[in-house]
């Protein structure tokens, strides 16, 4: 294994790690108001809007328009991985069980406490960030991974905090929700892993799986995080927080080129 693939698998797993950093959080504070997750969650939102665009697709384009010079070609192939991205993800969110607080049960009826269903949903969203990371450090040549690293992390530090809030509520000690919410980041260092190998492929692999992973990050945010967290009473502060994360990860992208 090359230095820079050992440097994603490590960027993955300390990015996974700050969703135990987000369960610590509940022994700072007892209780979390859902209008307090809910700025969280839109700030964390944008910040994976963003670093989706400027660490990931930007990048995947310019990328595959240095191997082919053919605008169709082009086309086809950033948008295909794009969307296949998008299509793989949602496969898997339909097939696997989980559950969320608005839009309610996802996947296969199976009977599991609906808290650890909510903790298999956050679970589910690790897997395609982690990808991202791994295509990214795959692609290190067209962009900068250490920027969408940190991205991810941020966005796993209140997620990490979500699932450890909702285990307290179904009874669980603070122990073991803040145990759930760390080993619930640890699927991004499999994702990593499956990122690389697509990239190791060959040359062209590495811009189509920088789309293809870029395509399954919109689909976790768009699908899966700001149906949950969006208020329509208070649209204005979550329309600011998501403004916010995104203003400040496109600053850092752009900083750390």
């Amino acid at each position: 294994m090359e230095m820079i693939q050992i440097n994603g698998i490590i960027a993955s797993i300390l990015a996974g790690l700050m969703t135990g950093i987000g369960g610590l959080l509940i022994f700072l504070k007892k209780n979390y108001s859902k209008n307090d997750m809910n700025i969280m969650l839109n700030i964390s939102a944008g910040v994976m809007l963003s670093a989706s665009f400027f660490s990931l697709l930007i990048p995947a384009l310019k990328g595959i328009m240095i191997l082919t010079t053919s605008n169709l070609q082009i086309s086809f192939g950033f948008v295909g991985a794009m969307v296949l991205g998008m299509f793989v993800v949602g496969i898997i969110n339909h097939l696997l069980p989980h559950e969320h607080e608005i839009s309610g049960h996802h996947g296969s009826q199976i009977q599991i406490n609906a808290a650890w269903l909510f903790v298999i949903a956050i679970s589910i969203h690790k897997m395609p960030e982690g990808l991202a990371i791994g295509a990214a450090y795959g692609g290190i040549n067209l962009n900068n991974p250490e920027s969408l690293t940190i991205g991810i992390a941020i966005q796993n530090i209140p997620e990490g905090l979500m699932v450890a809030v909702t285990l307290i509520a179904a009874g669980y000690s603070r122990i073991k929700a803040f145990l759930a919410s760390l080993i619930s980041g640890m699927m991004q260092p499999v994702g990593a892993f499956i990122g690389l190998l697509i990239s190791s492929i060959g040359n062209l692999m590495i811009p189509l799986g920088m789309a293809f992973a870029g395509g399954a990050m919109l689909f976790v945010v768009i699908n899966e995080v700001l149906p949950e967290t969006y208020d329509a009473k208070q649209h204005k502060k979550s329309a600011i927080a998501l403004f916010s994360g995104f203003i400040v990860m496109c600053g850092l992208s752009i900083i750390m080129q």
